[in-house]
């Protein structure tokens, strides 16, 4: 009887049984490069929406493999009906799928509600992935019926080396060519092709008329839908940004680092914003910057080094020493760094800092530059970060790290840290003190506050209210010998410093202190998420 059955779909085929199989595999390999796309999709976009990259991959991954397993349950439900399950399926995951992200970033825009979507998004997802393959095993047994380990062994082959092409083709080929929402279209135009072409034609004899009609409408309808957002897909994101950021950006540049945006100028506050995530504002940075910088130039300053810092700030308040003979800045955003030699707002708010020619610019990781170049002895480093909650900055907060800035440092030189908000995360801050102080150098926390831009409302969107979310930021000053919090005898006039306020400011950090924390390291990260 199986050989009969078997004898009966050869001669329903188009091609031989051979040709036959190789299409379904070629099908699998499609499938699976897609489904593993959209998987990095929504890991990447709710890293950038939300933050905190290991818990969102977490998340992510964790709800995508239930919501597979639970499709690889309903999909029994459809097997008397394989070829039109399956095309029915790659339909619906062409459409969810390719229009993932915008609908994502839609959430966010307009409603801040990025971390229910994605979760919603996930499950639908992993739902229709995991109906791919008892699908795809019952099609491939009616080309030619085989032993059940071998026809898995085929299907996860196909499936594996499909995942590694797409796992490869997101960042490599479909964010640099693409971009992330348009990326995300292009896929879910593939995987409609992909899946209805194998069904439509190959297993087209088991398909009534009608149900050819049927798909082919349908999948029609998903290419159409998945062609007009891609020519909405500049209209769309410049509403959505503006909803974001409010109707005056004025630069919008993903760079292979992060998005930046610039918004204000011509009279309103200069804002930046990286990742979504509001970095500086004209109106109070300056209460950041004089912090960061003036309390570690309270000694010898011939000679000073500033990782990250790429905006030129912390550079502007440095160059206002005029016994300073060179500054050395690593930021590994180069597009950054050329935005703040060349936007003309930015540059008066940097004060032209990168046309000194005591400024040399080095484009590199912070970490892996100190590490391979082994530079210093500097007499000042500063250590102008991403905020510590990102996971990805998790190790420019780690005892490493600190240990391969105290390397740079000379004998008496002084390390200033941005280290977050004392108030919103005082867990976090003390364990960067705790941090650097495991690599022997022995620190003294302050904070500054009095922010006049607020920061995000919450992990997932930009309010623009000035009294949202923490009001401070918090620092950590390290020496070898102990520094002492202090101004400079030849500092420059201060807008929020004097000796007094800055005692004061070190008086006030100290009343959230946590003691007894372990360091963050490389392997035992416990700050940044």
């Amino acid at each position: 009887m199986i050989d009969q059955t078997s004898r009966q779909s050869a001669v329903r085929l188009p091609v031989p049984v051979g040709p036959a199989r190789a299409l379904v595999l070629a099908a699998v390999f499609v499938c699976a490069a897609c489904g593993l796309v959209y998987e990095l999709e929504l890991v990447a976009l709710a890293s950038y929406l939300v933050g905190d990259s290991v818990t969102q991959a977490s998340v992510i991954l964790s709800v995508m493999v239930f919501a597979m397993g639970v499709g690889s349950v309903l999909a029994k439900h459809i097997r008397c009906v394989a070829a039109v399950g399956f095309a029915a399926v790659e339909a619906a995951l062409a459409l969810v799928g390719g229009l993932s992200v915008m609908a994502l970033y839609a959430c966010f825009a307009w409603f801040g509600m990025a971390r229910p979507a994605v979760i919603v998004c996930a499950f639908v997802i992993g739902v229709l992935i995991g109906a791919e393959i008892p699908l795809l095993m019952t099609l491939i047994q009616r080309i030619r019926r085989q032993d059940a380990g071998g026809a898995v062994a085929d299907l996860f082959a196909a499936d594996y080396v499909g995942a590694l092409f797409g796992g490869l083709a997101f960042p490599f080929l479909l964010l640099p060519t693409f971009g992330q929402l348009t990326g995300a279209l292009v896929t879910g135009a593939v995987n409609a092709v992909g899946g209805a072409a194998m069904v439509l034609w190959l297993f087209r004899g088991d398909l009534t008329p009608r149900a050819r009609n049927q798909l082919l409408v349908a999948n029609l309808g998903v290419l159409a839908v998945l062609g007009a957002a891609a020519l909405a897909a500049g209209p769309f994101e410049q509403a959505a940004r503006r909803a974001v950021y409010g109707g005056d950006v004025r630069v919008a540049e993903q760079t292979d680092v992060q998005e930046i945006v610039l918004t204000g100028g011509s009279g309103a506050p200069v804002q930046l914003f990286f990742d979504g995530r509001l970095r500086v504002c004209g109106a109070d940075e300056y209460r950041y910057h004089e912090a960061l910088v003036h309390p570690a130039m309270a000694g010898r300053h011939s000679r000073v080094l500033i990782l990250g810092g790429g905006d030129g700030l912390a550079l502007r308040e440095v160059l206002r020493y005029p016994d300073v003979t060179s500054v050395t800045v690593v930021d590994l955003d180069g597009e950054l760094v050329r935005l703040a030699r060349t936007d003309t707002d930015l540059v008066a708010l940097n004060r032209h800092a990168y046309a000194d020619p005591r400024v040399r610019t080095v484009t590199a990781d912070a970490f892996d530059w100190l590490r391979a170049d082994r530079p210093g002895p500097y007499d000042v480093i500063l250590a102008d970060l991403p905020d510590p909650g990102i996971s990805r900055s998790a190790k420019l907060y780690s005892e490493e790290f600190y240990g391969l800035a105290g390397r740079a440092l000379a004998r008496d030189g002084r390390l200033a840290v941005h280290a977050g908000s004392p108030s919103a995360s005082p867990h976090a801050y003390w364990t960067i003190d705790a941090t650097v102080r495991a690599t022997g150098l022995r620190t003294v926390p302050y904070l500054t506050g009095g922010r006049d831009c607020g920061p995000p409302s919450g992990p997932d969107r930009w309010s623009g209210r000035a009294d949202a979310g923490p009001t401070d930021w918090g620092f950590v000053l390290a020496s070898r010998a102990g520094p002492e919090l202090r101004l400079s005898s030849d500092a420059p006039p201060l807008r929020s410093l004097s000796p007094a306020i800055l005692w004061s400011l070190g008086e006030a950090a100290r009343v959230s202190r946590e003691d007894g924390l372990p360091p963050s390291t490389l392997m035992r990260p416990r700050v940044g998420g």
